[in-house]
């Protein structure tokens, strides 16, 4: 019988499990290796089986009911001959009662190394395969991987390479290493379970052992039968054409204007006008009095000229009244600053489902509500709740939370971070991230993509978009939220071992996204992808001005993927001719305090040049003023005879060269495609990540800890791997 004849039956049947016997056919219909068993009636037959098997056996209770065996004491192991299988069947029986509909019996496996393999279904994003430890460290250890289905070679093989107790799988106190075939072949089969047999919402394999001879046997299954949840239509898509209609207005009406200082229509407006915007600023206020010395309106209908953008701070309980005068004035987008909807709680939510519906039905589509505005600096719209006015440049930021993402347009705007367009997405009742993933797709100005996320809203949606942008563009993303709340109760081990984070985050892992720590970690990695060529590889050289620092970055490399690899007797033959013969002759290379302008900028385009590297992170080469402005303090308090005019000039110097050298790692850069990080000696007030070099598309990135610059390089490295897989 085919699996899904036998799902229809059980269904059919009422029943919400398959039998461990029908689970395990359905498996090795779609190429799950499962152990050789026999189905018996009675003691006497399940003997008889096991004669034919060979001793010793393992003899099961079998039944419609009976999903969980080794709780009721219906697993009997290691029965060497006829009078122990009779024992065994008997005391199965009085165990099962009523609900015993026959015994299952299977060779006894010898085996030191359980793992654990299952299916079910993520409300959010569909299928889902789990790898992991089996047996009895199953829910206390809890090393598991997860893929969203369809599961390819290649996933299945980076989630047997994910768990932590992966060494089981090479050779192991005599026993052979695993073969990777069945593994591979068992997650595929879960996967195309998924996705295939839409009756099933659960499987689970475990344990799932591997014998001494390294071949993967299923010994025991469970599939769960059931009603997946309808895929949710909350948000219809929202064409990415009309996303960038709002952030390119002609012309803004400010709804709620305000000449009160601290008032949201108040700052907005002000931030607008001051950042250059070109277009017709038009302020609405209910009073109509004049406001910054300019005319206002008691209503949108008063304005004179078109409006493509009506920013609106007025009271939740006014915006609905504001919907038919927007429809009559022909106001197409509107970015709802307001608060007090969903946020809020059931009422809050009741508004705003009411506010989308008949925005909809007046074809007007809102960005919010509750957001911290939004800011395109390529057309000089700088509409957010703080004054930030970041370069024009090539990384969109899209936040669900306001604060953190002005705060990081801050820090942008500061670290010299150029910035293609930021939006506070708020409670995206129109506009969702999934959305605006589809619109960074196709965006031509976008290149790096930045997210703060606590949720979203369609899973799938989401997953496949990301997976789509990855392969243009880098996505980098910080998830809110991470907590173990969520937890969904399930039927097997495999939906107890799944949480709302992890799934997120093998999803995240799996469409390439590159995963953020902290919300520092944005803005380095938005520098380093924004700036920098990809890493071919993972092999980094090492040049330091101190021997420590260069210790402390090899370390790091080393902890988070990457390798230091020897220079070749060719490299140190040309370096021999740059440092003193007294320098280690290895990577990192130190310096050895050699202060001379020429030296690193020789040493450098060595090491970049040289074929056994794929990037270069050079340590206090930059970031020396604060260190020569205190050695100068001191030289004028304790050397009166000491050349004033010298001593000035010194600073200027040391900036000219570090420009000079600035430049000449970009044009390296250039010529050999490798990425060069800096890390700063010591932190200056107005040092920036980035240093733009003209005519270039590569900048100068340098940071303030080797940690940061390692952190960057090692998540450049994953994000080419992936996109090379």
């Amino acid at each position: 019988m085919d699996a899904a004849e036998l799902i229809r039956k059980a269904k059919a049947e009422g029943r919400t499990a398959l039998t461990e016997a029908e689970s395990k056919e359905v498996l090795r219909q779609f190429g799950v290796p499962v152990v050789a068993e026999f189905v018996a009636a009675t003691p006497e037959e399940a003997v008889a089986k096991a004669q034919a098997i060979g001793f010793p056996v393992v003899l099961k209770g079998l039944g419609t009911k009976l999903t969980h065996k080794t709780e009721r004491g219906l697993v009997r192991l290691n029965l060497k001959d006829d009078g122990e299988v009779r024992q065994a069947a008997a005391a199965v029986a009085a165990s099962a009662g009523a609900d015993l509909e026959g015994y299952l019996i299977q060779p006894m496996l010898s085996s030191r190394r359980e793992f654990v393999a299952g299916l079910f279904h993520d409300a959010q994003f569909g299928p889902v395969v789990m790898f992991g430890l089996g047996g009895i460290f199953t829910e206390a250890l809890n090393d598991v991987a997860f893929r969203i289905a369809p599961v390819d070679e290649q996933e299945a093989e980076q989630m047997i390479d994910e768990i932590r107790s992966r060494k089981l799988l090479g050779p192991f106190r005599g026993e052979q290493a695993a073969g990777r075939e069945r593994l591979i072949r068992t997650l595929m089969g879960l996967s195309r379970v998924g996705l295939e047999l839409p009756d099933v919402t659960e499987a689970d394999i475990n344990p799932l052992l591997v014998g001494p001879d390294g071949q993967a046997t299923a010994v025991d299954a469970l599939i769960i039968l059931g009603e997946r949840p309808a895929a949710q239509m909350s948000h219809p898509p929202v064409d990415a054409t009309a996303i960038a209609k709002l952030f390119y207005p002609r012309s803004i009406a400010f709804v709620g204007a305000s000449g009160t200082f601290g008032k949201w229509g108040y700052m907005l407006f002000c931030n607008v006008a001051a950042g250059g915007f070109k277009g017709p600023i038009y302020l609405v206020n209910a009073r109509g009095a004049e406001i910054a010395g300019r005319p206002t309106f008691k209503s949108v209908g008063e304005i004179p000229g078109p409006v493509d953008l009506a920013v609106v701070t007025i009271p939740a309980a006014k915006v609905l009244d504001l919907i038919p005068q927007l429809q009559e004035k022909g106001i197409k987008n509107m970015l709802l600053i307001t608060s007090g909807f969903a946020e809020t709680g059931a009422e809050g939510r009741r508004l705003e489902e009411e506010l989308v519906r008949k925005a909809r039905a007046a074809g007007i589509l809102i960005l919010g509500p509750n957001t911290m505005g939004i800011c395109n600096p390529h057309d000089a719209l700088f509409c957010c709740g703080s004054n930030v006015l970041p370069k024009p440049g090539t990384t969109t930021l899209v936040s669900q939370s306001g604060n953190l993402g002005v705060q990081l347009l801050g820090f942008a705007e500061h670290e010299g971070i150029g910035i293609r367009a930021f939006g506070g997405s708020g409670n995206e009742a129109m506009i969702t991230i999934e959305d605006y993933m589809e619109a960074f797709e196709v965006d031509e100005l976008t290149r790096t993509v930045v997210l703060y996320i606590e949720s979203i809203k369609n899973g799938r949606r989401f997953f496949e978009a990301a997976r789509r942008v990855g392969k243009k563009k880098p996505v980098v993303m910080l998830k809110g939220g991470r907590t173990q709340a969520g937890n969904r109760a399930a039927a097997s081990h495999t939906g107890a071992l799944a949480s709302n984070l992890r799934v997120f985050d093998a999803a995240a892992r799996q469409s390439g996204i590159v995963v953020a720590d902290q919300p520092m970690d944005l803005l380095d990695l938005s520098a380093a992808f924004s700036s920098l060529p990809l890493p071919r590889g993972n092999r980094v050289a090492i040049m330091t001005l101190g021997g420590g620092w260069g210790v402390v970055a090899s370390d790091l490399c080393v902890e988070n993927g990457l390798t230091i690899p020897e220079l070749s007797p060719e490299l140190i033959a040309r370096i021999d001719q740059i440092l003193p013969p007294y320098w280690s002759r290895s990577n990192p290379i130190d310096l050895v305090g050699e202060f001379s302008p020429k030296i690193p900028m020789q040493v450098m385009e060595e090491l970049v040049k040289w074929e056994g590297c794929d990037a270069v992170i050079h340590l206090g080469i930059v970031g020396r003023l604060t260190f020569l402005k205190q050695m100068i303090r001191s030289i004028h308090e304790v050397d009166p005879v000491m050349d004033r005019k010298f001593l000035d000039a010194v600073p200027g110097a040391l900036v000219e060269f570090e420009n000079r050298y600035t430049i000449h790692t970009v044009h390296l850069m250039e010529k050999y495609g490798k990425p060069i990080l800096g890390v700063n000696l010591l932190p200056e007030e107005n040092a920036r990540t980035i240093l733009d070099v003209e005519g270039s598309a590569y900048k100068g990135v340098s940071f303030l800890t080797p940690e940061r610059a390692v952190k960057a390089l090692a998540r450049m490295n994953a994000y080419r791997e992936w996109r090379e897989k």
